[in-house]
């Protein structure tokens, strides 16, 4: 078998909104503002659904990371907006867990995460996901959430991760409600192409 490497390398349009000029990030509002924007560039793209996330340290507000679903472009079903988030996160403060050494992080995504990202979330290290569209919202347009525990929130905040929802839900679900009638692709398995 011929030995392959993974690499992950974020679209130019992404990287830029990672490089770009700061913006303040003072409240979870203004970071999922900024999330649904992302979302909504990633939903106009053909590498990408309309999902957005992002990571910041919840001491400074500072933006670490950017993600969006690339799971068409890469033909990897993985790479979904947080998943993309956590491991540009993980890669840019050196650590796979974001809560060692003191660290302190929030996953902010336009929508609640599925069941493979929420899965992800208790080894990511973060301590807070703050969510704008609900899981339902997704399902709506046609998108395969996968099987989650009803009580989710409570799951993570068992695990010392808390959860904000709804913030900012009714823009976060037009991006999807957008990109559903705008014929956008609906990537679940086994449904073909």
């Amino acid at each position: 078998m011929t030995p392959f490497r993974f690499e992950l390398h974020l679209p130019d349009w992404l990287q830029a909104e990672l490089d770009g000029p700061s913006h303040a990030f003072d409240d979870a509002e203004a970071r999922m503002r900024f999330a649904i924007h992302l979302s909504a560039l990633s939903a106009s793209q053909d590498d990408g659904g309309p999902f957005g996330a992002a990571v910041f340290d919840m001491d400074s507000n500072e933006l670490v990371s950017v993600g969006a679903n690339g799971v068409v472009a890469s033909q990897c079903s993985l790479m979904h907006a947080e998943i993309v988030a956590v491991v540009v996160a993980q890669r840019r403060v050196g650590r796979y867990d974001l809560a060692a050494a003191g660290g302190r992080y929030e996953l902010v995504s336009s929508t609640e995460p599925c069941a493979m990202c929420l899965g992800a979330l208790p080894w990511s290290g973060v301590r807070r996901l703050v969510c704008g569209a609900r899981d339902e919202d997704a399902r709506r347009i046609g998108f395969d959430e996968g099987a989650k525990p009803d009580d989710w929130p409570a799951e993570l905040a068992r695990r010392s991760i808390d959860v904000e929802r709804d913030v900012c839900r009714s823009d976060a679900a037009l991006v999807l409600e957008r990109y559903a009638r705008g014929g956008g692709h609906i990537y679940n398995a086994g449904a073909g192409d």
